[in-house]
């Protein structure tokens, strides 16, 4: 029996999106949230006493600010190679040969795969034979799995490659390739990276998404890690068991409010899925989306006193424990229970109010002219801070606020026949 871990997509000291401006969040944590993900793995190949490492790219988020980053990379190969594990790494877009411009020395145990050519190389004592290549360049628009050797008769073949495949939302696509590409080379296992998001794509043979080590973002949502693969004596792959590996897990939490018209119960609702959240990240801290969805009474109030619904729904997040769930953003997207057709036919005022909110667009295109003839006469860095508020999404937000102002101030205030 053999076994190895698969891992990709470290992206070590990349910072944690939307959390950072939290006036009480747990900074240190999220500062280092990348670098405890990847102890974690190290730790899991030392305990489990594994052949080997394969690291599918990216172990870096691009270049050094300094040189603490490769430090911190080389003490834990360091570490594996005290216990004897080997480690099989390729570069991929974002620490390609063209981006990282500082180099440190690794220890013997890392085997770095070229980047001018795909390249075979023997897992020493075992029957067992890596084929990969890194990305010499940032973007790499070639289809790399072509020029890999094909297998290695008598070996075990592993497969480590940087790719989008045929395409992933929200991925560019580089190294791009199709899954007969993959089976055309007779591999037992192909390890591939770039693709965030965990997913065995096939089991004959198995080609694999690790996913990254700690999610970064709330579009990271769910469990990160690694696979943890067991090869039988006639060097098949029996199991490729997941390996949690974050500190920091993303979730996106949804309360529904459908019936609900009473402030007590729709923060008790909130309470109880904040709660699920918690026991399913089992002791991590959770950085949480909160999104109020259904049809309720309460709609105009959460759009029209958001503060105040803000503070309650941060109180019932303390509620759960110390640095056990932090808010990322708290969004409304529930709908009102009154008629509005009806509403518009109650007076002459009224409908023309509702039919100029009917033919507003549901979207601003862009940047109101006011806005935008601010925006440049400000210094740069401060102009970057206010375009960070008007992004698309966040103008969708105000003109749902808007309405929603709007519709529960004529339902909540009456109205005169016409």
């Amino acid at each position: 029996m053999i076994r190895f871990i698969h891992a990709a997509d470290p992206h070590l000291d990349s910072p944690l999106q939307g959390l950072e401006a939290h006036e009480s969040a747990p900074s240190a944590l999220l500062r280092g949230a990348t670098r405890r993900a990847f102890e974690n793995l190290v730790q899991l190949a030392i305990d489990e006493q594994v052949a080997f490492v394969a690291l599918a790219g990216d172990v870096y988020d691009g270049d050094w600010k300094d040189y603490s980053t490769g430090l911190f990379f080389r003490g834990q190969m360091a570490k594996l190679r005290d216990q004897g594990i080997p480690v099989y790494l390729i570069a991929g877009n974002h620490d390609a040969t063209s981006v990282i411009s500082k180099k440190l020395s690794l220890p013997e145990n890392v085997h770095v795969f070229s980047t001018r050519t795909a390249e075979s190389m023997e897992v020493a004592g075992l029957p067992v034979v890596i084929h990969g290549r890194g990305f010499p360049n940032r973007a790499v628009p070639e289809n790399f799995a072509k020029e890999y050797p094909p297998a290695v008769a008598g070996k075990f073949n592993l497969g480590l490659l940087h790719t989008s495949l045929t395409g992933k939302p929200g991925h560019d696509t580089y190294a791009p390739c199709s899954e007969a590409d993959l089976r055309d080379k007779g591999y037992g296992y192909w390890a591939l990276g770039h693709i965030h998001q965990p997913e065995i794509v096939s089991r004959d043979p198995w080609i694999v998404f690790a996913g990254n080590c700690q999610g970064r973002h709330i579009r990271e949502a769910g469990p990160r890690g690694c696979r943890l693969v067991t090869l039988n004596d006639s060097l098949q792959v029996v199991d490729a068991e997941w390996h949690s590996l974050d500190v920091i897990r993303w979730t996106e939490i949804r309360v529904g409010l459908s019936g609900c018209g009473q402030e007590a119960e729709a923060l008790h609702r909130v309470a109880q899925a904040m709660e699920k959240a918690v026991t399913a990240a089992e002791d991590r801290l959770v950085a949480a989306r909160l999104i109020f969805v259904g049809s309720t009474s309460l709609h105009g109030s959460l759009h029209r006193e958001q503060q105040r619904w803000h503070a309650e729904v941060l109180a019932k997040a303390q509620d759960q424990g110390a640095e056990a769930i932090w808010l990322e953003r708290i969004q409304v997207a529930t709908t009102p229970v009154y008629d509005v057709a009806q509403l518009a036919r109650r007076d002459a005022l009224t409908g023309i109010v509702m039919k100029s909110l009917g033919e507003a667009p549901q979207t601003m295109a862009a940047l109101p002219t006011d806005i935008q003839e601010m925006l440049e006469v400000l210094p740069l860095e401060v102009r970057k801070e206010v375009e960070a508020e008007w992004t698309e999404e966040k103008r969708q937000d105000v003109l749902a606020d808007v309405r929603a102002i709007i519709i529960d101030a004529l339902e909540t205030q009456g109205g005169t026949e016409a």
